[in-house]
């Protein structure tokens, strides 16, 4: 091998660079104080949200419970039945009938539903108009005509001292039955319309 020069790199070398690789750049920290004044809003807005909704959550939870709403009144305790005028008997009635007016009234509440109408005495029947059961709404009293009929004298009162009607009441609270008492005008006619009744049969 002659000459002068430099000499060549074997097959399979490489050359060293001669210079560094430049430093790597730490980015550099800046302080927090400098980093809340740059996002100094958007840190306050995030800070109140957060506060609004503990706040929020801490009302509702200690929040004072609704109370239950109070069930409706008993039947019997908003019903009124009051009496008020034998009818006229017209021919063809008979004498064993004692006919009836009566007012029907709700005071407040669901409306009620007359079930059914009854009275204590065995020789007597009853029946109503309109027909069992029939409703009625508060604020709206219903006229309605109650029939007596007299089967059997010797079952009837000869004197009816506080004569009552067993009504079977329902609304959405219960299903109850009330005795109304319809005074002392009631207990009169009826015992005229009795003794009217049975004058001509032995008891």
């Amino acid at each position: 091998m002659s000459g002068v020069g430099p000499v060549e790199p074997g097959q399979g070398t490489r050359a060293w660079d001669s210079t560094p690789p430049p430093p790597r750049h730490r980015p550099r920290l800046e302080p927090p104080a400098r980093v809340f004044a740059r996002h100094r809003r958007a840190t306050l807005a995030s800070l109140t949200a957060a506060a609004v909704l503990a706040g929020a959550g801490y009302l509702y939870a200690t929040r004072p419970e609704r109370p239950a709403p109070a069930p409706p009144p008993y039947p019997s305790q908003v019903t009124a039945l009051t009496y008020l005028n034998p009818q006229v008997r017209t021919p063809g009635t008979g004498k064993r009938n004692f006919r009836f007016d009566a007012l029907l009234s709700v005071e407040s509440g669901p409306e009620v539903t007359m079930i059914r109408i009854s009275q204590p005495y065995a020789g007597l029947s009853v029946t109503s108009s309109p027909r069992t059961p029939f409703r009625t709404k508060a604020g709206s009293p219903r006229k309605i005509t109650i029939t007596l009929r007299v089967t059997e004298c010797g079952k009837v009162p000869q004197g009816a001292g506080l004569p009552f009607l067993d009504v079977t009441l329902r609304n959405t609270r219960a299903i109850q039955t009330h005795s109304f008492i319809l005074g002392p005008r009631y207990a009169q006619d009826l015992s005229g319309a009795l003794q009217v009744a049975c004058s001509n049969d032995s008891r």
